[in-house]
């Protein structure tokens, strides 16, 4: 498969892609033919013309297809065959049942807003299809009902390259969108990833949250807290602002965050949007922490003229220094965290290397946080 260059194509998403198949097999059972083309509408208000694709049409069923262009973002979904089949029901007139089929996730955990047992359609793609259907069905509703089942081949392989596992969706992926567009390289959608999976967490009664900056620091996280049930672990890539926003919002006890010292250097200095290329690495407060730990100011001044993190925790290696400037990091990450949530939860900071092995664990010394609804004796 070639290898799709980066750009500022936008594309449109899974609910919007799901919209349109259902419009076109619906139009099929008002008029006795699966359009080619259909012009269906995003939650956004925006109009868009969809091709169809493997159309058919046997008296009361009728079955449509639109394949996914992700636009620009590299999507796991990209080229998804999003695939609706829709039929008659004579017994529930006026109503507009929505299934998932093969290859479309099942929700087996509270917190998403939607029904255990059900289909990973969100909710905003699921008034999105239903609206889009009502618009060329409204007098075929008056006699009859209608079953519409999404379904997406292949979608259970597609899933295993996204976190709905950790969500508690299974096999399949899920159907989204709340405008309809897909932006490329958005972050938007990774932001609200992040604050859902803590949402779910906590919908699950669990009081601790492991945040992590990157596929790395999860291995070492996972292996080093057994105990911790898979939902406790949230991916929150750079967005530490947000997920502890969420921790405070959803009343979680303990955080726990993995990381490594170029993102925990950011931390310890305030950022709470932690990418490269929002602020560069302050190498002075590094400097700050190999005196502590007794570096000579000649190294800390070499430390401090560097640009990378990296640099000052191999001169802290080649002194022998490292346990106590890991460790060092970690508690002035906690003390400027602290800053920002004084007490709203416990804090644990957890520094492993490149390869994943473990560096330092501090946790802060602060009163056990009060969760929501307890009252203080």
């Amino acid at each position: 498969m070639q290898k799709r260059e980066r750009g500022t194509r936008k594309g449109f998403t899974t609910g919007a892609n799901a919209a349109a198949a259902a419009r076109a097999a619906v139009l099929g059972l008002v008029t006795g033919a699966v359009p080619e083309a259909i012009e269906a509408e995003l939650p956004n208000g925006e109009r868009v013309r969809f091709e169809i694709h493997e159309a058919s049409l046997d008296g009361t069923a009728s079955h449509a297809v639109c394949i996914k262009d992700a636009g620009d973002d590299p999507d796991c979904t990209h080229g998804a065959h999003i695939t609706v089949d829709a039929r008659l029901l004579s017994d529930l007139v006026g109503e507009v049942r929505l299934k998932g089929g093969a290859g479309v996730g099942v929700i087996t955990m509270r917190g998403l807003g939607l029904e255990v047992g059900g289909p990973a359609i969100n909710p905003v793609p699921r008034r999105n299809i239903e609206a889009n259907v009502r618009a060329v069905a409204a007098e075929l509703l008056e006699q009859h009902g209608l079953e519409i089942t999404i379904s997406v081949p292949n979608g259970e392989e597609m899933a295993k390259k996204t976190l709905n596992d950790r969500l508690g969706i299974i096999g399949g992926i899920s159907i989204l969108g709340t405008t309809g567009i897909v932006h490329p390289y958005s972050t938007a959608a990774f932001r609200a990833s992040v604050v859902q999976g803590i949402e779910v967490a906590a919908n699950q009664g669990q009081s601790s949250v492991v945040l992590t900056t990157g596929g790395r620091t999860e291995k070492f996280v996972i292996a080093s807290l057994p105990e911790l049930e898979p939902a406790c672990f949230v991916q929150m890539g750079d967005f530490l602002g947000p997920a502890l926003d969420a921790c405070k919002k959803e009343g979680i006890a303990h955080v726990v965050i993995g990381g490594m010292v170029g993102k925990l250097t950011k931390m310890a200095q305030g950022e709470v949007i932690t990418h490269a290329k929002r602020q560069a690495v302050d190498t002075d407060l590094l400097a700050d922490l190999a005196r502590e730990c007794g570096a000579s100011e000649a190294v800390c001044a070499e430390i401090a003229a560097a640009e990378m993190a990296r640099f000052a925790a191999e001169k802290m290696e080649e002194l022998g220094l490292e346990g106590l400037f890991y460790a060092a990091l970690a508690r002035r990450t906690i003390t400027t965290l602290r800053e920002r949530y004084p007490d709203d939860f416990s804090i644990r900071v957890m520094v492993c290397d490149f390869d994943g092995q473990a560096l330092a664990d501090v946790k802060s010394l602060s009163r056990e946080p009060q969760r929501h609804g307890e009252k203080q004796s």
